[in-house]
């Protein structure tokens, strides 16, 4: 049996309107939610992934929304921890919402997935912060992912460096899913394309302990680095790393955006490779693009700049709102059958398909970070 029809006849066995959450209504807003660290999470990625939403959902909600019926969203602070989620999923639950859209956190969400707490929720995730490969394989047939994977980031970096003509790559990683997945996918893109050695240097967030780890790699005197965790570990890391004496070439994933590197490293940001997994949000050559601005300029008319966590809100609320005026029913049941149903959509440049898996792009890009903290494609 293939992967596309395991899901199918997971999702057809699963509960989705048990105890763990009632029908949505079918008249009034449709109701979509964000259960995310607004707190304790050092780092921008909830807030800019909510006003990427709120951009494309204002936009159509001042055009009628879907059906005549306007999308409501809704904010829940998990603090940063699975705890917390637990604790806000059934409160999320009791708004009847039709998805939940890109919680963060790989604890978080490996949480979620061993704990089982979306088999018997009457509800779907539409796009996971982050790709970890831990949360895709198996995976859970009511989480979509949107986002293209560490493992396929991480496969686009090592093939970067490779025609860079580097030999040898350090990986500096935090011992939680998103850093052992992320050195083992590394591991595993280096016998993929061969000529290429992987070290890996294994970290926990403590400052101390990432010094360490970063005067290990030193001496190691690879060519290249991949520094693989949350955003936080990731400036972190790059920070330690150059602090070592690293001078080399360093990747990092699409998780911390250009400023935020150049605030935690200085100096030491520029020339960083980070894997996008989402078209340049400062661009304006696919349609996309221009309609992403367009729509963040009429949000948010003092905002100058965009980020990459801008665009993939964005670009998940338009998933979203693709598959909500496909639907049959407007309930999470009826989302994901839609989602399944649609076949491949080009959103004006940037395609999503989840009709053979839950995994719907694998579009990665590398921007080198500039002397500004602005990315160069």
């Amino acid at each position: 049996m293939n992967r596309r029809n395991v899901f199918a006849c997971l999702a057809s066995a699963l509960p989705w309107a048990g105890a763990f959450g009632a029908e949505p209504a079918q008249t009034g807003d449709i109701v979509v939610g964000q259960i995310g660290p607004f707190t304790v999470l050092p780092a921008p990625d909830p807030k800019e992934l909510n006003e990427g939403f709120k951009a494309c959902f204002r936009e159509l909600n001042a055009r009628g929304g879907i059906n005549g019926r306007k999308v409501s969203l809704f904010e829940l602070d998990d603090a940063y921890s699975f705890e917390g989620f637990r604790k806000q999923l059934p409160v999320a639950l009791a708004r009847k919402p039709v998805a939940l859209l890109s919680p963060v956190g790989s604890a978080t969400l490996k949480g979620v997935l061993d704990a089982r707490l979306l088999d018997d929720a009457n509800i779907i995730i539409i796009n996971a912060v982050p790709g970890a490969e831990v949360l895709r394989s198996p995976g859970h047939p009511k989480l979509f992912h949107i986002r293209a994977g560490d493992q396929q980031q991480i496969h686009k970096i090592v093939e970067h460096a490779k025609t860079l003509t580097i030999k040898s790559m350090g990986v500096l990683y935090q011992n939680i899913p998103i850093g052992t997945s992320g050195f083992a996918a590394a591991q595993e893109a280096a016998a993929e394309l061969g000529d290429i050695r992987i070290t890996g240097f294994k970290s926990t967030s403590e400052a101390g302990a990432i010094a360490e780890a970063a005067k290990a790699m030193a001496q190691a005197n690879v060519q290249s680095g991949l520094v693989v965790g949350p955003p936080k570990f990731m400036g972190d890391g790059v920070a330690a790393l150059r602090h070592a004496g690293v001078s080399q070439q360093l990747f990092t994933l699409s998780y911390i955006p250009g400023p935020a590197l150049l605030k935690a490293a200085g100096e030491g940001a520029r020339g960083v490779g980070i894997a996008q997994t989402f078209p340049n949000p400062m661009g304006s050559v696919l349609p996309l693009q221009r309609e992403f601005r367009s729509a963040m300029k009429k949000a948010y008319p003092a905002m100058t700049s965009y980020t990459t966590f801008h665009m993939e809100g964005y670009v998940t609320a338009r998933v979203f709102v693709e598959a909500a005026s496909r639907a049959k029913r407007m309930t999470p049941e009826g989302i994901a059958q839609a989602l399944r149903d649609m076949g491949e959509l080009d959103l004006g440049g940037f395609r999503v398909n989840f009709s053979k898996s839950n995994i719907g792009s694998n579009f990665v890009d590398i921007g080198v970070v500039l002397a500004d903290g602005k990315l160069m494609y």
